[in-house]
């Protein structure tokens, strides 16, 4: 696990700023031919229309293309380098193949330079190894889990995060995610052991705005500091504090509401996130 670094009061800046200690991490420029440019949309979409706020600015990025499938199975690898990469928070491993071919995985919590790794329905329930969920013991930490089989992992792919499985009944695995909300994955769907690593990720203080641009955040305004006509907590004598539940400038409330529209997968849902 990363150390988080402290910095001397130099400046109001730095004095509240931490970061973590990448010392162990590859200096080296990442792998060419696992890299591919990037295209920043800044919170639009097709239409050019902003769909997202506060997003925009921040400094280029190259992308790195991970292996979420790990659909190269019952082949040895080894761990070559751990790296930083830009567009997420955990870190990245580069593996080399037995067969010689070299690709990006997540970095699980506990994989080192030197560790060995494999995918594939007999691999043993180590750190880094990806089987189906047929193949798990109850109570294993994982993460980068398969919503649907072929598909690649779609959960439990930040700093820190990892499900644990709970149940395996009638072809479906029973599966405790991060956020507490407990859900049905088919068997056959792949997970890798372990939990995501940069665990440190979580308890980093940015300490100044501008270190929030480099990130490609721009600032927050508050509704309450807005005029009437800007946004629905807006306007009032003196200070106030809205008067009234809180909802976003068009009106839908942004806190307890459930926004969520997808009776298709609504069965597999066993427990809701939240309380």
């Amino acid at each position: 696990m990363a150390a988080i670094k402290t910095y001397n009061p130099t400046s109001p800046a730095v004095r509240f700023k931490t970061s973590l200690d990448k010392s162990k991490l590859s200096t080296k420029r990442p792998l060419k031919s696992l890299t591919e440019g990037r295209h920043r949309i800044s919170g639009r979409n097709n239409k050019g229309r902003m769909t997202i706020r506060h997003r925009g600015g921040g400094h280029k990025r190259i992308y790195r293309i991970i292996d979420f499938k790990r659909d190269k199975r019952d082949i040895p690898a080894k761990v070559v380098a751990l790296e930083y990469d830009p567009n997420r928070s955990a870190t990245i491993a580069l593996l080399a193949y037995a067969d010689g071919e070299k690709r990006y995985i997540l970095a699980p919590d506990g994989l080192e330079v030197g560790s060995s790794v494999i995918a594939g329905e007999g691999a043993d329930i180590l750190v880094g190894n990806s089987l189906p969920l047929k193949s798990i013991p109850l109570g294993t930490m994982i993460h980068n889990i398969e919503l649907r089989r072929g598909k690649g992992g779609q959960m439990a792919r930040s700093a820190g995060a990892a499900g644990q499985l709970l149940a395996k009944e009638a072809g479906y695995a029973q599966i405790k995610m991060p956020s507490g909300e407990t859900r049905m994955v088919h068997l056959e769907c792949y997970a890798t052991i372990g939990q995501v690593g940069n665990l440190n990720h979580e308890n980093v203080s940015i300490g100044k705005a501008g270190r929030s641009r480099w990130l490609g955040r721009r600032p927050t305004v508050r509704g309450v500091v807005m005029n009437p006509i800007d946004h629905p907590h807006g306007g009032g004598e003196g200070k106030t504090s809205g008067g009234r539940h809180p909802v976003s400038p068009w009106g839908q409330p942004t806190k307890g509401y459930k926004t969520r529209n997808n009776k298709r997968t609504q069965r597999f849902i066993i427990k809701r996130r939240g309380k």
